[in-house]
């Protein structure tokens, strides 16, 4: 028995030494940009969501997208319908004209450090230039359901939350 034990203890103790010193980052180093996933990167040149809008889908501010997906269910009238659509293109082209932007800084702020040339100053500027951008794809998102929720009568926004999950 005493062998099984020091058997078993030697693989456990092998077992956790390789993975001493290994990162959940492993493998992101082989990334273009190393702070954007290839799914990322698809989102924002998509001009998906991503989460951006979650302050104002989750408080009770719907969605453009997922209003013309419940369109039926909302019973929108076709001013609603139009209005959103417009809406909801509007919002599309403004992400996706910011998440190039967005790609464009993070791929900067990459470069900075694979070509260790950061400075605090040129850090502070790249940044900067993150940050802006990240506002701009966060700020279509958000402004836009704070547009279409004008577009909607009380019920139909009731409605969408319900039909969304969030109905307490």
């Amino acid at each position: 028995m005493g062998s099984i034990s020091h058997g078993f203890l030697a693989v456990a103790l092998t077992a956790l030494a390789g993975c001493a010193g290994h990162s959940p980052y492993g493998g992101m180093q082989s990334r273009e940009i190393k702070a954007l996933s290839a799914a990322d990167i698809e989102g924002l040149r998509q001009g998906r969501g991503m989460g951006f809008a979650l302050a104002a889908e989750l408080n009770g501010y719907p969605g453009p997208l997922h209003v013309l997906e419940l369109a039926d269910r909302l019973a929108l009238t076709p001013a609603q319908r139009s209005a959103t659509l417009a809406l909801e293109r509007r919002m599309t082209a403004d992400a996706l004209a910011a998440g190039e932007e967005l790609i464009q800084a993070e791929r900067e702020l990459d470069q900075l450090f694979a070509g260790h040339a950061a400075t605090p100053e040129r850090l502070n500027e790249s940044l900067a230039r993150v940050a802006r951008a990240q506002a701009r794809v966060r700020g279509a998102h958000l402004q836009a359901h704070l547009e279409q929720v004008r577009l909607l009568t009380a019920d139909q926004v009731a409605t969408y939350n319900r039909l969304r999950g969030y109905g307490g």
